[in-house]
């Protein structure tokens, strides 16, 4: 049965499989557990911290984030919990931090990595080190944050939280690794359910509930006629701005064209055909069939990206931290704030080359993580020592250590290729904003938004392909060959064939 899923996966998202599967009862369980932890997590990012004044606090916090590029990045990953001073304001940041630290030690310490190959029992060892690493994590991030809403947010205001107690500032510590700790459990909750990672849904609800606030100032800068109207060829005119509108529709084309390339991309997949030697025991005879194993272009997703600003948003993170610190070196506070955080078309027009450092480092990130994580997702020596313990072949390859090579060596030349193209697609927003800035427009928080929607995008993409998977594992009873659609009229009937062999034996 497995084999002949797996065949299936590779076909394109049937919609009506989904719906028939929702009558499932499992998968409506699933989907409930999935959309109710969203909208818990949704409850819980408007849940303000226990400080004094929450109102006024809320609006100062609010007059930073609009006037900072680095805030409004923060505040767009964390779902909007910055501007709302929310328990959950520190966000996955610990728990991405922690995996990518153990993930490293399980590359680089022989131990960690005989406990990964042990199977489920080690990896769940290695989840809970992962676990125990993200709460300490979590409270310095946390003690950070408050520190510098104490130090520069703060000083001088009328809230009275300045004057808090250390009593009242260890509670709201408290309470934000709490609400780390707590969306860390709920990120596993939804992987646990089988239709995406729960990391990557968390993130993406988060970007998800911040468009209506985006699209509505867009809305309110189209129409705005200040500065005129759009007049179409002299014979009337349109009560829209004409410079905006014109920069909406050529970024409109242009992110229509990168969700298009975007999507080929990460459907794209090389697949490898399986051979099963034939057996016989007794009167019964075992294999003899073909199975594919296809090795998707990015097997690690939408991971490379949430990774790299992470991983890029720390040093800034710092830098603002050493800035409100008493005697800490200001031009070097001064200097990780601006090298690390995202430019805008203005930075771009200053002139300064220090403005390259942060898109040609995510550039770098991106790939790297790629390879990185390919690495962990897809294990070649796993996969050649299974398929020679069941007796699968590649054609014109020798099972075991020559299987291994040719695996590696494969998956090596797509993700080179595939990691370059997400590269190019993730400092895609930065590129225009370096046009726009020759050309002397400024649209701010392009470069952000574009990190948002290409995490939107593809983390959108994997979790309709697990759901896609679950759907036919649920309708596989009743599935139809002839509801996959498509041209190929001799697989649609090679696969249906096998599949009423399999009922048959089942029955």
């Amino acid at each position: 049965m497995g084999s002949y899923l797996l065949e299936i996966e590779g076909c394109s998202m049937n919609w009506r499989i989904v719906v028939r599967s929702l009558k499932n009862r499992d998968m409506q369980k699933r989907l409930g557990i999935v959309f109710g932890l969203i909208v818990a997590f949704r409850f819980l990012a408007h849940v303000p911290v226990p400080l004094a004044n929450p109102t006024e606090l809320k609006s100062i916090i609010e007059g930073v984030v609009s006037s900072s590029d680095f805030g409004g990045f923060l505040n767009l990953m964390s779902g909007g919990a910055l501007s709302q001073i929310s328990i959950v304001l520190v966000g996955m940041s610990p728990f991405i931090t922690a995996s990518i630290i153990t993930q490293l030690l399980t590359k680089a310490i022989p131990k960690l990595e005989e406990l990964h190959k042990d199977g489920e029992s080690g990896r769940r060892k290695i989840q809970q080190w992962t676990r125990i690493v993200t709460v300490p994590l979590a409270i310095v991030q946390s003690i950070a944050f408050v520190y510098i809403l104490q130090q520069s947010v703060l000083a001088g205001s009328t809230t009275g939280s300045a004057q808090s107690t250390p009593w009242q500032w260890v509670i709201a510590v408290t309470s934000m690794t709490a609400g780390s700790v707590l969306l860390m459990w709920i990120g596993e909750l939804m992987t646990e359910q089988g239709i995406g990672n729960g990391i990557s849904l968390v993130i993406f609800a988060g970007i998800i509930s911040q468009l209506p606030t985006t699209f509505g100032t867009l809305i309110s800068s189209l129409f705005s006629t200040a500065k005129g109207q759009l007049s179409v060829f002299g014979w009337f005119n349109v009560p829209v701005d004409p410079t905006t509108f014109w920069l909406v529709l050529a970024i409109g084309i242009i992110g229509l064209l990168l969700l298009y390339m975007l999507v080929k991309i990460n459907e794209a997949q090389r697949v490898i055909t399986i051979n099963y030697a034939k057996r016989v025991a007794g009167n019964t005879s075992y294999g003899g069939v073909k199975s594919i194993l296809p090795v998707k272009l990015i097997a690690a997703g939408v991971i490379p990206v949430i990774f790299a600003v992470a991983f890029l948003s720390l040093p800034a993170f710092v830098g603002q931290v050493m800035k409100v610190m008493p005697g800490a070196n200001a031009t070097v506070a001064n200097n990780l704030v601006k090298w690390f955080q995202s430019p805008t078309a203005k930075n771009f027009a200053n002139g300064d080359w220090t403005v390259m450092i942060y898109p040609v480092l995510y550039f770098l990130l991106v790939i790297a993580f790629t390879y990185f994580y390919t690495g962990i997702v897809f294990n070649a020596n796993e996969i050649a020592e299974n398929l020679q313990k069941q007796g699968g072949f590649i054609a014109g390859v020798r099972p075991g250590a020559t299987t291994e090579k040719y695996l590696s060596t494969t998956v090596n030349r797509l993700v080179l290729f595939g990691s370059i193209a997400l590269g190019v697609i993730a400092i895609m927003p930065f590129i225009m904003d370096y046009i726009f800035a020759q050309l002397g427009l400024s649209i701010s928080n392009l470069s952000i938004g574009g990190t948002g929607l290409l995490i939107v995008v593809t983390v959108g993409l994997e979790t309709l392909r697990q759901v896609n998977s679950r759907a036919l594992m649920v309708t596989y009873d009743d599935f139809d060959v002839d509801e996959l659609g498509g041209s190929n009229t001799k697989k649609r009937r090679l696969l249906k064939l096998k599949f009423s062999k399999l009922r048959r034996a089942k029955g």
